[in-house]
């Protein structure tokens, strides 16, 4: 019902995308950006269906998990996580993702680089970490919410340079306008 649901939405939204996402990639990350609203889950989980990732698996605030929707969100793809943990458990976070990536022949993990809808002056590190210690390529994934369109980067791998990688994953996204665009990206690459 839900597949259903999420097929008919993206068909009659208007969306489209912008890009592809080889199939030749067994095992990647997802960085979507920008994270400014509710309405990316509902695009993020129209446009699995529409490049046939379903198995593609998502990261979320646990408190979504709890509740009359906890096992919907699961049975969507979504792996939960406690943001507010300590140090430890937020490194924790990062290695059972590697571990997941080591275990599987075929995973894919989506992952919102600011960690909130809110605003953000930098963004998280855990998605480059995951990327890093799994030794998988990451696709950069735009919700470019004034164009109605999904736009999917070339897979990047991390390179010996951190700062240079970010400088281009903010570059990316810094153009891409989110459901609120106060929220989005596009102060980061000013203030570089």
């Amino acid at each position: 019902m839900i597949r259903l649901f999420l097929k008919l939405y993206w068909k009659l939204s208007g969306w489209k995308i912008k890009g592809a996402l080889s199939p030749e990639l067994k095992k990647v990350i997802l960085v979507v950006a920008p994270h400014t609203s509710w309405k990316d889950i509902l695009i993020g989980l129209a446009v699995r269906y529409e490049l046939k990732i379903d198995h593609a698996k998502f990261l979320g605030k646990k408190e979504l998990f709890e509740g009359p929707f906890g096992k919907s969100f699961r049975n969507l793809g979504g792996i939960p996580v406690d943001r507010f943990g300590t140090l430890s458990s937020r490194q924790g976070i990062v290695d059972q993702a590697v571990r997941l990536f080591n275990e599987n022949e075929h995973f894919m993990l989506g992952i919102s680089p600011e960690g909130t809808r809110k605003r953000v002056e930098k963004l998280k590190t855990g998605f480059y970490q995951i990327a890093k210690n799994a030794h998988v390529p990451m696709v950069l994934v735009g919700f470019d919410f004034k164009n109605k369109q999904v736009v999917l980067g070339e897979p990047m791998f991390v390179s010996e340079d951190e700062a240079a990688d970010f400088k281009e994953i903010i570059a990316f996204f810094s153009t891409i306008e989110g459901a609120k665009p106060e929220l989005g990206l596009g102060h980061l690459k000013a203030e570089e």
